[in-house]
């Protein structure tokens, strides 16, 4: 059973808080951040990989983004995300349109930027305010914010690939 997304986000909270109050720079959330980033990487990338190329326009209804859609968007939310949290700046990237291993490709870059904005990230300076899509956060909100961003989108893609017939990559045993 999967803990739901907003304990999780209470927990991390709560852990910060407690982590603030000891020991400032100890890993232990930024730790759980770059844990998560790197299960989401897996599970994204495996996701991209399993969607025919010829679905990745699939949207459950006209209002929804397409599979292509999420991996791109996916893709960009990685930099902005990342680059917040780590206090780097995002890369400049050209866009790369909507084939399957293009997509497939970029989103696996913005998650190896990911891995290396957030090398370095301790829990001494959660607390610090940093860019959010143009509004002030603290690092650690931007880190929760994260960590949902990857949850729901990759939800979002798992019922997409059940919808056409495909196991997602986290229900295979």
């Amino acid at each position: 059973m999967q803990t739901p997304l907003p304990l999780i986000a209470l927990a991390t909270w709560s852990l910060a808080a407690t982590v603030s109050a000891q020991d400032s720079a100890t890993p232990v959330v930024a730790e759980a951040v770059r844990s998560t980033a790197a299960r989401a990487a897996t599970n994204f990338i495996a996701a991209a990989e399993e969607m025919p190329a010829d679905k990745y326009g699939f949207k459950p209804t006209p209002g929804q983004m397409s599979f292509g859609d999420v991996i791109g968007h996916m893709a960009a939310g990685n930099d902005a995300l990342c680059s917040s949290i780590g206090g780097v700046a995002p890369p400049k990237r050209s866009a790369v349109g909507a084939q399957k291993a293009k997509l497939v490709a970029r989103l696996r870059e913005t998650f190896q930027f990911c891995e290396s904005a957030l090398a370095k990230v301790n829990d001494s300076r959660l607390g610090e305010n940093v860019s959010y899509f143009g509004q002030d956060a603290s690092r650690a909100q931007v880190m929760v914010a994260a960590a949902e961003e990857w949850a729901g989108h990759y939800s979002q893609l798992a019922v997409y690939l059940r919808l056409n017939g495909l196991l997602p990559p986290t229900a295979r045993r």
